[in-house]
């Protein structure tokens, strides 16, 4: 028997990270007390750790529920050993699902869990390990009923936190179609399948025209899967996704568009809070794809599906990866971190029991082509395992970041030009993978970027060139792309002088190449460190070149201002600190051009002349001519046409999926200017107590344990106050039973775009 935890899990800052290097802690099912760094090798024990390993042991031990229940449900009589194991697992948590307290919680009410979602995701697999037994005709009465109480006590639990359009709720809803299947409750069943915020509304609302969740790539597979298993339940209860041609296509679209973003390793790009280089070939994500053809592929003979096959295909021929700790996907724990081949044999019970027996024929290879993703905002252009896209789209809601117009550059196997994603949720460094510097994008006045959608406003792809134009705050970014080299044109135009600032984060080991010397300088940011400014001996175009392996990448800088050179955090994973550069210029119309080159032979561009809207490009080849404006780009090569790219696009709302089904009341309080700071004391001396800020209502609660009481027992007065360099709130909170500072209490800190209090 595995062991069962007695505690619940808890959200730590540092359990389940090495002390010494940051490194998650292996999971092993096995070990409960002791967990290796899978970097130094040393092992480490304590509470928090161990509360980090109950989040993973309890996801576990549902999903080994399930798997023995499908060993017990197939063959002639099945396995009623893994039968009886099935049913110690479910007893076990019977007998115990009442003692894990719903305290202690992030993200809505949980006995097991720290945040609801993942009590939905335990769930699912509780109940399909219940269902498949009792299908089997192998759950005996007593075990039927301890399921009876745990089911229902996590429904009602689940039931009352609707997140509305999160990924999270496409799981709440999947669990919730599990538990109406489950009690035959067919009033339960329509509110998740086709409620305000159910399945359907989810599936038709949550994924953009283009397919893509608004989210990004990492949320967009995580709510997939809830969004497919929620669909399985769904069926049982009556209502088939695939029987309505336009549910069919939305879902088609969903399952496709990831592939069209992936990049040429076969990893997606991390946009907003996306992990850093995933692989698209782990198990887990391969699922989505053989359970969508199993559900959409075989419906028809000529069917659409035929490029989610060839897609799959090339993923289960890439190369290995390593595996991916992943709370919705535990099957291949304890994760020993060799990376082996991806195999249909190798899935989990959910595959074995869905896929189909062999995939069908694909008529050609995955061959991905340019795509502008309308709904995202993304415009990818792809040329011979080249990839450089634009990211000008919507801000992406709560897991958005401020990196609108992000240049991304995968060429000759090298991920040039990344975007970092994010790291944990739960470490200081979030706050940098969250700011403008930590990507390829633009910033003005030395500060990230404001919340807001940006559009793309012209993309064309003519084979040998394309194009791709965005705009955002006073920002226009334009990429046109070629056979031999890409070229960026950033410009600012305002009423007001700014600071136009834009970072490269080049991979690689790197040198300018024109001659000059460094000076140190300063770039105010918390994370940032050993700024250097660049002096050249003459003016002209700044050559950087860095070199990965046998790779090389060639950036010709052509601009009115400073090259400074800075240190900052490395990528998510990533123990050393990485050097970047930041290009700066002033004034109310600045630009900013490069010609970046990637190469494995020698780099063919010589010369850079700019005069006006025109730029000269001098090659091995000849001369290179480009004219720009705002709906066209023109290219002249040496004793070829002109080539005009133009496609301008329709100006239309950007894809906005969230919804309030009840408008949260709106509150407002004034911040008075004061002419000093006040005492911080733990009074309210120094502020101005005329005008206070009063949370005393139902829909200002954000609930994570019990329903909201009444102000009586939870409330709040707050006021606030500000001076040139900070802002300060004080809080009177009305709790009989408060604990830790005693109200009133204040806290000073400077407010800053994506904090909460």
């Amino acid at each position: 028997m595995p062991i069962v935890p007695d505690q619940k899990a808890l959200l730590t800052t540092d359990g389940g990270f090495c002390p010494e290097d940051g490194a998650a802690l292996t999971f092993d099912p096995w070990s409960p007390t002791e967990h290796r760094c899978p970097y130094c090798g040393k092992t480490w024990s304590g509470e928090r750790h161990h509360w980090n390993w109950a989040r993973y042991q309890h996801l576990w031990l549902a999903e080994r529920a399930v798997h023995l229940a499908t060993l017990a449900s197939v063959g002639d009589d099945g396995d009623r050993r893994a039968a009886a194991r099935a049913r110690d697992i479910l007893n076990a948590y019977a007998e115990r699902y009442w003692r894990y307290p719903n305290r202690d919680n992030v993200l809505g009410p949980s006995r097991l869990f720290f945040s609801t979602y993942l009590e939905s995701l335990w769930t699912c697999n509780y109940v399909a390990a219940a269902a498949l037994l009792r299908a089997a005709d192998q759950l005996d009465d007593a075990t039927a009923r301890g399921v009876n109480q745990v089911v229902e006590e996590a429904a009602t639990l689940i039931g009352d936190y609707d997140e509305g359009f999160s990924n999270r709720q496409t799981w709440n809803n999947a669990a919730l179609a599990a538990v109406a299947v489950w009690f035959e409750d067919e009033e339960l069943a329509q509110r998740v399948i086709e409620g305000d915020t159910g399945l359907i509304a989810h599936l038709v609302r949550g994924y953009g025209r283009d397919g893509m969740w608004y989210e990004g790539e990492n949320y967009h597979l995580f709510a997939l899967r809830g969004l497919l298993t929620g669909a399985g339940w769904a069926r049982l209860a009556g209502v088939d996704f695939c029987e309505d041609q336009r549910l069919a296509n939305r879902l088609h679209a969903a399952l496709r568009a990831p592939a069209l973003t992936a990049l040429p390793d076969y990893t997606y790009p991390a946009r907003k809070d996306s992990r850093f280089g995933v692989s698209l070939a782990h198990p887990s994500y391969l699922e989505l794809w053989e359970i969508g053809l199993a559900r959409l592929g075989m419906r028809d003979a000529g069917s659409e599906m035929r490029d989610v096959a060839a897609w799959l295909r090339a993923l289960y021929s890439t190369a290995p990866a390593p595996r991916e700790l992943s709370e919705s996907y535990l099957h291949d724990a304890p994760i020993d971190r060799i990376p082996h081949p991806a195999s249909r044999i190798s899935l989990s019970w959910w595959s074995l029991l869905e896929m189909l027996p062999e995939l069908p024929p694909a008529a050609e290879t995955w061959n991905p082509q340019s795509v502008l993703l309308e709904s995202q905002g993304l415009a990818v252009l792809r040329s011979t395992g080249r990839y450089v896209s634009l990211d000008g789209g919507p801000y992406g809601g709560g897991h958005g970041h401020p990196d609108r117009l992000q240049l991304t550059l995968h060429a000759d196997g090298v991920y040039w030009l990344p975007d970092p994603g994010t790291g944990p949720y739960v470490t200081q460094d979030l706050f940098w993978y969250r700011s403008t510097l930590a990507h390829n994008a633009p910033r003005l006045d030395g500060e990230s970027q404001p919340p807001g959608h940006a559009g793309i406003e012209c993309f064309d792809d003519r084979s040998e060139w394309a194009w791709v134009r965005g705009r955002f705050d006073g920002l226009t970014r334009t990429i046109a792309a070629g056979p031999a080299y890409i070229v960026d044109v950033l410009m600012f135009s305002g009423e007001d002088e700014r600071l136009l600032e834009l970072p490269w984060h080049l991979a690689g080991r790197g040198v300018v190449e024109t001659q000059g010397r460094w000076v140190d300088d300063e770039l105010p940011d918390e994370f940032v460190t050993r700024v250097q400014r660049f002096v050249p001996d003459q003016p002209g175009a700044i050559v950087l070149a860095h070199v990965h392996q046998r790779a090389r990448l060639t950036a010709h800088l052509v601009f009115d201002g400073q090259l400074l050179l800075m240190e900052g955090p490395g990528l998510p994973g990533e123990r050393e600190r990485a050097r970047f550069y930041v290009v700066r210029a002033r004034g109310r119309n600045a630009r900013l051009i490069t010609i970046l080159e990637p190469q494995v032979d020698q780099p063919v561009v010589r010369a850079i002349r700019v005069h006006g809207d025109a730029l000269e490009i001098e090659t091995t080849t000849g001369i290179d001519r480009h004219r720009f404006g705002t709906t066209e780009w023109i290219v002249e090569g040496e004793g070829q046409p002109a080539l005009a790219l133009r496609g301008q696009r329709e100006a239309t709302p950007p894809f906005v999926p969230l919804l309030e089904i009840d408008q949260p009341t709106p509150v407002t309080v004034p911040a008075f200017g004061v002419g000093r700071s006040p005492p911080l004391d733990g009074t309210l001396d120094g502020f101005d107590l005329s005008q206070p800020l009063e949370l005393g209502l139902e829909d200002q609660y954000r609930r994570s344990e019990d329903a909201y009481p009444g102000p009586e027992e939870l409330s709040a007065v707050a006021y606030a106050a500000w001076d040139e360099s900070a802002l300060y709130v004080a809080v009177a909170v009305t709790k009989p039973r408060a604990t830790g500072i005693s109200p009133p209490c204040a806290a000073r800190g400077v407010a800053r775009s994506g904090d909460t209090a």
